[in-house]
C-alpha cells in the first residue's frame, strides 16, 4: 500500500503543500492556485528561472490525484540534499539568499508575475548556490499593487543583514526567536544612530518600523497604496543596491584565525591531511558531517573525494570565511553552517515541528570531529561519555582527534581557568568511547602529540 503523509512545515498556503509519497517528495497544487501556475508555467518565467539557476526545477507528475478533492495537479521538485535555515546561515549566505530573492522579483516582473512571499525558509542552499524553493509563491502582477512581501522581505533579509553589519554578526540568532523575521522596530532600536543618516537604511528599516507602527491598528488604512511598476522596480533596484553594499565590519572571533596559530608544523599538518584522506577512502561515504570545521581546510578532503559534506562551526566568521572559498572555487558539494554542538538547532515553530532540528535531517554515513574534543570536554565540562553517546547517535563512522593536555591549544584553554580535569587523558577517553564504538585505526600526528583514530559504531 502507497504512504502518503504531508509535510509537517507545509500548511500555511492555501495554493498546497507538500507530501511525502514512499519516500519520494511531491507537491500538490490546489485549484485555486491554477490560474497563477498555468501563468508561471506558459509565460516563460519557470523556463527563465530554472535557467539562471533560480527556482529549483520541477516534473509534473502525470494523472496523480493528490492527496484531497483541491488537487489540481502534483509536481515533484529536484531534491535538495540538506534543509538549512537562516539561522544557521553566515552573512555572505543570507546576502546570496537575500540578491536571490530580490533577483526573482525583477524576472517575475519582466513576465508579469510577483512574488507574493518573500520568505528566507523559500531559500536554500543547493549545489553550492542559493536556490529558491516555494514554486507556488508567484503570482499574477496587478498594476498599482504594491509588493506585498515586502515588509517580509526587510524582516527576513534586510533588517537581520543591518543588524549583522553595524551591530554584531551573531544577531541573526533572533530569527530562532522571530520565526517571520526580526520586528522592524526591534531592528531600528538595536541599530547604531549613525544608520539613520543612511537613506536606505532610514527608508526601509527606521521610517518602515514608524509606519508599521502607525498603522498597525488601522487594518487595511495603511496599505491602501498604489506604486507604479516603475516605482516598484525602483524599490527593487534600491535594495539589491544596497544589500550588495553591507560588508561585515572587522569583528574578531574566538576561533577565526584559528590556522594563524595553530601549533602544527607544515609537516605535521600534511601527515593530519594524509591520515584522514587513507580513513575515507577505507570508509568511502557517501555524506559526512565535519562537526568544528573551522574554514574548511579538513572538508576539502572529503569533498575532493566526492562525499557531499556539511561543514559546521559555531564560529560565524570561520563559517563565512569557508562559504566564500567554495563559491569562489566552484565547490559544489560542500555546505558550511553555524552550528553550535553545545546547543544545537532545536526544532521549533508550530508544535515543534515546522523547523527540523540538529539530528531530525538526514544523518551522515561518517563525521569528523578534528581539534573538538577538547573545546567540548574543556570549554564545555562535558564528560567524555557524553561525547561518546552523543557522536554515536550521529554516525556509523568517526574520525576524531584527540589532543592532550600538554599540547599548546588545550593549555590556551586552561590559562583563564582552574585544571578540574583530572580524567582528560587518552586513556580514560578510549576507556569510554570504546562503549560505543571500535577502533578501526589509529596514528599519531607526525611531530605532534596528537592521535587520530577512526572508529567504528559497535
Amino acid at each position: 500500500m502507497i504512504q502518503k503523509t504531508k509535510h509537517k512545515s507545509s500548511f500555511r498556503d492555501p495554493s498546497g503543500f507538500l507530501f511525502y509519497e514512499d519516500g519520494k517528495l511531491l507537491r500538490q497544487v490546489n485549484i485555486c492556485y491554477q490560474k497563477d501556475y498555468e501563468k508561471l508555467m506558459e509565460s516563460g518565467l519557470y523556463d527563465k528561472l530554472c535557467q539562471e539557476k533560480l527556482l529549483i526545477p520541477h516534473a509534473v507528475i502525470q494523472n496523480h490525484t493528490g492527496l484531497d478533492g483541491n488537487c489540481y495537479t502534483v509536481i515533484q521538485p529536484e531534491e535538495i540534499r540538506f534543509i538549512s535555515y537562516p539561522y544557521e546561515w553566515s552573512f555572505s549566505q543570507l546576502k546570496d539568499a537575500a540578491l536571490a530573492t530580490l533577483e526573482i522579483q525583477r524576472i517575475s516582473l519582466q513576465f508579469g508575475m510577483t512574488l507574493k512571499d518573500a520568505s528566507a525558509y523559500n531559500i536554500q542552499f543547493h549545489k553550492g548556490r542559493a536556490i529558491f524553493i516555494d514554486t507556488l509563491s508567484f503570482e499574477i502582477y496587478q498594476e498599482g499593487k504594491p509588493w506585498d512581501a515586502y515588509k517580509q522581505f526587510c524582516q527576513h533579509f534586510f533588517a537581520t543583514m543591518a543588524l549583522m553589519s553595524y551591530t554584531d554578526i551573531r544577531l541573526n540568532q533572533l530569527l530562532k526567536i522571530y520565526m517571520d523575521g526580526i520586528p522592524l522596530d526591534l531592528a531600528s532600536r538595536l541599530l547604531p544612530f549613525k544608520t539613520k543618516m543612511s537613506f536606505s537604511m532610514l527608508m526601509h528599516v527606521h521610517l518602515h518600523a514608524k509606519s508599521q507602527k502607525k498603522y498597525e491598528h488601522q487594518g487595511s488604512a495603511g496599505k491602501a497604496i498604489q506604486i507604479k511598476s516603475s516605482n516598484l522596480i525602483a524599490l527593487i533596484v534600491n535594495l539589491r543596491h544596497t544589500v550588495q553594499k553591507l560588508r561585515l565590519k572587522n569583528q574578531s572571533t574566538e576561533w577565526g584565525d584559528y590556522y594563524t596559530f595553530t601549533n602544527y608544523s607544515d609537516s605535521s599538518f600534511a601527515h593530519k591531511k594524509q591520515i584522514i584522506d587513507s580513513y575515507l577512502k577505507e570508509i568511502n561515504p557517501g555524506t559526512l558531517w565535519d562537526l568544528g570545521a573551522n574554514t574548511g581546510e579538513f572538508t576539502r578532503i572529503a569533498s575532493e573525494q566526492g562525499v557531499n559534506c556539511i561543514a559546521f562551526d559555531i564560529d560565524p566568521l570561520a563559517v563565512d570565511s569557508n562559504f566564500r572559498y567554495i563559491k569562489q572555487q566552484n565547490i559544489t558539494n560542500v555546505l558550511p553552517l553555524v552550528m553550535d554542538l553545545t546547543n544545537p538547532s532545536p526544532s521549533i515553530g508550530w508544535n515543534n515541528n515546522e523547523r527540523m532540528g540538529f539530528k531530525q535531517r538526514p544523518l551522515p554515513e561518517a563525521v569528523f570531529a578534528l581539534a573538538l574534543i577538547h573545546h567540548l570536554a574543556i570549554s564545555n565540562n562535558l564528560p567524555f561519555e557524553k561525547i561518546a553517546r552523543f557522536l554515536s547517535e550521529l554516525s556509523e563512522n568517526l574520525i576524531i582527534e584527540f589532543v592532550p593536555k600538554s599540547d599548546s591549544q588545550v593549555k590556551k584553554l586552561l590559562e583563564s581557568r582552574k585544571d578540574i580535569f583530572s580524567d582528560y587523558n587518552e586513556k580514560t577517553f578510549l576507556k569510554e568511547f570504546e562503549a560505543y564504538y571500535i577502533i578501526r585505526a589509529q596514528e599519531r600526528v607526525m611531530d605532534s602529540e596528537r592521535t587520530v583514530f577512526w572508529m567504528k559504531r559497535k
